[in-house]
């Protein structure tokens, strides 16, 4: 599998190799697991190929998961890594392809209220994350046949102690007072806890034969207001809950323009700017809009459903914060 060193990829990886899975790993860091493992790119053709050759089946999550960057970034890992997944599986005989995506593939700004797993559409997404996930998506799913049969998971949001994406980036910026209220912060958001996504994951390698050629949107199935689950996360944490409010308009617009601004500093010092700015057009539609999604196709497809409740993690996380595993 690839991308392992993350949080899902770790949860998954672990997950595999406890039931008694041989599971050998790629991304360019070790990731501590204790298990073989390929340090390298994943748009790296060869290095691909040594890892997942004598698989029979591959998980690929590895991705540029940063809201911002320069396009070419994004389409070296998260496209052409894709395609040397793709490739790899077609060459060692790999006969199961889970791929790794994400809701916003198919979000357009709009709201999405018991939505679906719609098409992938790099034309109507926005940023460049977005854009290239969907063309991955699109990769993965155009290789789904007789000889691999290839299902696309989306896991909305997941989150859970030692996430570095959602979780470290809402204590930050509610710690330094960045976290605002966007609109009336009562849109319905869905969230996954961790250990839930990860066992949505397993369970579609196991159902990827029933599953094939699909995109299934997972999560907890609990949606809740936006301003709720950000002043939870920040109990939790022990940090200040955010307070000020913007109008989602003027959220939007100034997303739009602070993102210009940033990716034109980027350029102008050569990279020393901080990788995302402290808001961005997705960023605002994603705090003004609600977005959650019909889970009953994919519980039934995967033969899967959640474990743990969003209070359940939110106490699980603030037990972590409590002990003292971060500073």
């Amino acid at each position: 599998m690839t991308g392992a060193s993350g949080m899902l990829g770790a949860g998954v990886a672990s997950m595999l190799a406890e039931r008694g899975d041989l599971v050998t790993v790629l991304q360019r860091r070790p990731a501590g697991l204790g298990l073989p493992e390929v340090l390298a790119d994943v748009s790296d053709a060869a290095a691909v190929r040594t890892a997942v050759a004598g698989q029979d089946a591959v998980v690929h999550l590895a991705a540029k998961v940063n809201i911002t960057g320069p396009w070419r970034e994004y389409q070296t890992a998260n496209i052409a890594g894709t395609a040397a997944v793709v490739a790899a599986c077609r060459a060692g005989g790999a006969g199961r392809l889970v791929h790794v995506s994400s809701p916003s593939v198919a979000h357009a700004g709009s709201s999405l209220v018991g939505a679906g797993a719609d098409p992938a559409d790099p034309r109507r997404v926005s940023g460049p994350y977005a854009r290239s996930k969907a063309v991955a998506e699109q990769i993965a799913l155009d290789a789904d046949g007789d000889a691999l049969a290839v299902v696309a998971i989306r896991p909305h949001l997941v989150w859970g102690p030692g996430d570095t994406q959602l979780i470290a980036r809402v204590v930050e910026r509610a710690r330094k007072g960045r976290l605002p209220l966007v609109g009336s912060a009562a849109a319905l958001v869905d969230t996954t806890y961790v250990s839930n996504a990860v066992e949505a994951l397993v369970a579609a390698l196991d159902s990827c034969s029933n599953a094939h050629g699909q995109a299934l949107v997972v999560s907890n199935g609990e949606p809740r207001p936006i301003g709720d689950l950000l002043r939870a996360i920040c109990r939790a944490a022990g940090v200040p809950p955010p307070e000020r409010r913007v109008p989602t308009r003027l959220a939007v617009t100034a997303g739009s323009v602070v993102e210009t601004l940033w990716s034109l500093q980027r350029l102008t010092h050569r990279g020393t700017v901080a990788s995302d700015p402290p808001l961005t057009r997705f960023l605002a539609q994603q705090l003004g809009t609600a977005h959650w999604f019909d889970q009953r196709h994919t519980r039934e497809v995967l033969h899967w459903s959640p474990r743990v409740g969003i209070d359940e993690g939110l106490d699980e996380l603030a037990r972590w914060y409590a002990t003292g595993a971060v500073s």
